[in-house]
């Protein structure tokens, strides 16, 4: 038996527990030649300035998609603010704003924009900006992303 006062550890936000204009910060996460390699294969993004590290465009660099970065930033997120209590991705927008490589470090900013309870009060819809920065702290990738969360189960307001 649990006790009332006892949280789960690793457990994520109730929508009840976050309110317009709070701010989070994840991790940092260092993007390695196997995150590169594991997320072209599985999702066959084989795009020559990803799998040739001699590719000779313009941007020099072993470069990294734009979607393994949201992918690692959204790992990132479901593990400490929505574990346990996100029940759908109902929106994202996205806009790449520099090149990330094999070997840089990024983390994120959150900031939460709306939060709108569903009439019976069961969960809300949670929009936040999410701001990708890397090692040097300039902005990389933006997004905009809508959840569905849930609320706590002993408060339906």
């Amino acid at each position: 038996m649990t006790d009332k006062r006892e949280r789960q550890l690793g457990q994520g936000f109730y929508y009840q527990e976050i309110s317009v204009g709070d701010r989070f910060r994840t991790r940092r996460r260092l993007i390695t030649e196997s995150d590169l390699v594991g997320f072209i294969n599985v999702t066959g993004m084989l795009e020559e300035l990803f799998v040739d590290p001699g590719h000779g465009g313009i941007i020099e660099g072993r470069l990294v998609p734009a979607a393994l970065t949201y992918g690692l930033i959204e790992g990132l997120i479901f593990q400490t603010m929505i574990q346990g209590t996100g029940l759908a991705l109902l929106d994202v927008t996205m806009k790449a704003l520099k090149p990330v490589r094999v070997g840089d470090v990024v983390s994120a900013g959150i900031e939460i924009t709306l939060v709108k309870p569903t009439r019976d009060g069961t969960r809300a819809v949670v929009a936040s900006r999410v701001t990708v920065e890397n090692g040097e702290g300039e902005a990389v990738l933006t997004y905009d992303v809508t959840r569905m969360l849930q609320g706590r189960p002993d408060d339906r307001s």
